[in-house]
């Protein structure tokens, strides 16, 4: 980077290798941003959007769900993502319920609430696929308990180690040792 002051000790990146990131990483990172954006348009467009939808005096509610897709995407983006893709699926099922809710015939907006439905499921589609990715990346190995029964804690064994202590007399050692 041009225009930053560098000591000459410091150490030059000489070729750039594979992200430590993997495919699901990456896609919770991206899931996390689109959840900020959305979480965003909900609480500054919530009068718009009920409008869109026929949902007009619920825009309390689809405030709260810009609240949730905000706090869902800031955790999406932490080193730990798993917890808000979750986050994500859930929201994703509460936002399925209520445009479910909203699929009335005598909805004039029902056109907008089946397109609405759709881009849901399909992210939540996402999510899903997410979630298992995330899941089997950063999970650990199951392994059944580790048996021990063949080991005695003795380095030469535990035949070489009976009677070693009585072998060796020390100065605590014979009938005027106890007190």
């Amino acid at each position: 980077m041009a225009g930053i002051a560098r000591s000459p000790s410091d150490p030059e990146v000489q070729s750039t290798g594979p992200s430590s990131l993997g495919a699901s990483d990456r896609l919770a990172r991206g899931l996390g941003w689109f959840s900020i954006g959305l979480g965003a348009l909900e609480i500054f467009g919530a009068e718009r959007l009920a409008w869109a939808l026929g949902l007009r005096g619920r825009e309390w509610l689809i405030r709260a769900f810009g609240a949730r897709e905000i706090a869902s995407g800031m955790v999406s983006l932490s080193a730990n993502p798993n917890p808000g893709i979750a986050s994500r699926i859930a929201g994703d099922a509460l936002d399925i319920l209520v445009l479910l809710s909203a699929l009335r015939r005598d909805n004039p907006r029902r056109e907008n609430v089946e397109a609405a439905l759709l881009a849901v499921v399909g992210i939540t589609v996402l999510d899903v696929i997410c979630q298992k990715g995330l899941v089997a990346r950063h999970a650990r190995p199951q392994r059944g308990w580790r048996d021990y029964s063949n080991r005695s804690g003795f380095p030469k064994g535990l035949a070489a180690a009976r009677g070693a202590a009585q072998d060796r007399a020390g100065p605590l050692s014979g009938p005027s040792a106890g007190v």
